[in-house]
C-alpha cells in the first residue's frame, strides 16, 4: 500500500506517519514524505526508521506553493509508483498575523475564549504574500499546489478495480464568510487561512462527485486546536514566558471542550480513522474532526460541512481556469 503524506517533517503530518508506521496494517506499507525542506525531511526520516528500522520510507521534494516544484516532484512520483492508494493533503501555511493583545487578555475573561484560542478569531490580523508564480501564497501553498498535483497524478490515483483517497487536512477556521467565488485566492480579504481552508471543503465535494466513479474519494478532516510550530506562529509576539503560563490554562480548557486535542498525535486521529473506513460509506459533505475528550481519549466525529454542490463545481471550473493559465506561463518561460 502506497501512502503520500504532504507537509510530513513536522507536527500532524509527522504524528500521522509515525502512527501509521506503528499500526496493524503497516506491514507491506510504503510512506512517502512530501516536504518542502528537504534537510527536515530527512531528519523526519531517521527519527521514523529508528524507531521502525524495516520500514520502507522514501523522500520527494514539494513546495505545494510553487508551481515548478509540484510539477517536478509529480513526475518524480509517476516515476517511482505504479499507483497511489492515499494521498494526505496536510501541507500547510497560516499567513503572518498581527496580534491584538488587548483584545487576548479580554477575551481570556470572556465567552468567546474557547473560540478565540481555537480560531484566532477577534485577535488577529492576517498579512498574505505573493509567490514567484504570481499566485496568492497562503491560496496557493494550502490548495492551488494540491490542486495541481492532484490533477497531475490522476493516472496514479484513478485505476479500474481500487479506491484510491485524497484526505484533506482543514480547520475549524474554514468558514463561508472569509470566502468569494469572485475572488478565490483572497487578495482583497484579511482571512486568507480561512478563506482557502474553506476553498479546500468545496473542492473536496467536488472532487467526490466529478471522481468516485473512477475509484477516487475525497475526504476532509478538522485536527482540533493543536500545540504545533504553526500555532505558535500565530502569535509570534507573545514572549515564551508567556506561552509556559498559557499552557496549563489550555489544559483546563480541553476539561470544558473537546476540541482541544492540543498534541499533534490527538490531531491526526481523524486521520487515522479515516485509513481505516471504507470510502464508499463515507459522508462527502462530512467534516471528521479529531476530539479529545477530558480525559485524554481521542475520538473522531463527523459534523456537517458548510458547503453546497454549485459553489464547489464553480470553484472546480474556476481551478481548472487558472490551472490552463499557469501551464501556459510554464511553457512561456
Amino acid at each position: 500500500m502506497n501512502v503520500l503524506v504532504t507537509g510530513a517533517n513536522s507536527g500532524i503530518g509527522l504524528a500521522l506517519c509515525e502512527r501509521l508506521l506503528s499500526s496493524r496494517d503497516a506491514e507491506g506499507l510504503h510512506l512517502c514524505l512530501a516536504c518542502r525542506n528537504m534537510r527536515r525531511a530527512q531528519a523526519a526520516r531517521s527519527a521514523l526508521l529508528a524507531a521502525r528500522p524495516a520500514a520502507q520510507v522514501t523522500l520527494v521534494q514539494l513546495d505545494t506553493s510553487s508551481i515548478s516544484s509540484v510539477l517536478s516532484a509529480a513526475r518524480e512520483l509517476q516515476l517511482g509508483f505504479t499507483r497511489l492508494d492515499y494521498v494526505y493533503l496536510n501541507a500547510g501555511i497560516m499567513p503572518n498575523s498581527q496580534f491584538d493583545l488587548k483584545a487576548f487578555f479580554k477575551g481570556l475573561f470572556s465567552s468567546s475564549i474557547i473560540t478565540m484560542f481555537a480560531t484566532g478569531e477577534g485577535i488577529l490580523t492576517q498579512k498574505d504574500g505573493v509567490t514567484p508564480d504570481g499566485l496568492q501564497e497562503v491560496f496557493a501553498t494550502n490548495l492551488f499546489g494540491h490542486f495541481l498535483l492532484i490533477r497531475e497524478l490522476e493516472p496514479l490515483l484513478c485505476q479500474d478495480g481500487r479506491a484510491s483517497r485524497l484526505i484533506w487536512t482543514s480547520s475549524s477556521n474554514a468558514r463561508r464568510l472569509a470566502f468569494s467565488l469572485e475572488d478565490v485566492q483572497h487578495r482583497r480579504g484579511r482571512e486568507p487561512y480561512s478563506s482557502s481552508k474553506y476553498a479546500s471543503d468545496l473542492l473536496s465535494l467536488a472532487i467526490n462527485t466529478r471522481y468516485n466513479k473512477q475509484g477516487l474519494y475525497s475526504s476532509v478532516i478538522c485536527p482540533g486546536f493543536v500545540m504545533t510550530n504553526l500555532t505558535y506562529g500565530i502569535l509570534p509576539s507573545l514572549p515564551a514566558f508567556l506561552w509556559t503560563l498559557l499552557l496549563p490554562l489550555l489544559w483546563l480548557i480541553r476539561v470544558f471542550t473537546n476540541t482541544f486535542t492540543l498534541t499533534p498525535y490527538n490531531g491526526a486521529e481523524a486521520l487515522i480513522w479515516l485509513f481505516n473506513q471504507k470510502p464508499e460509506r463515507l459522508d462527502p459533505q462530512a467534516k471528521y474532526h479529531s476530539l479529545t475528550s477530558g480525559l485524554g481519549h481521542s475520538y473522531t466525529q463527523p459534523r456537517q460541512m458548510d458547503v453546497n454542490l454549485d459553489t464547489s463545481e464553480a470553484l472546480y471550473d474556476k481551478l481548472l481556469k487558472l490551472e490552463r493559465e499557469v501551464r501556459r506561463k510554464q511553457i512561456a518561460s
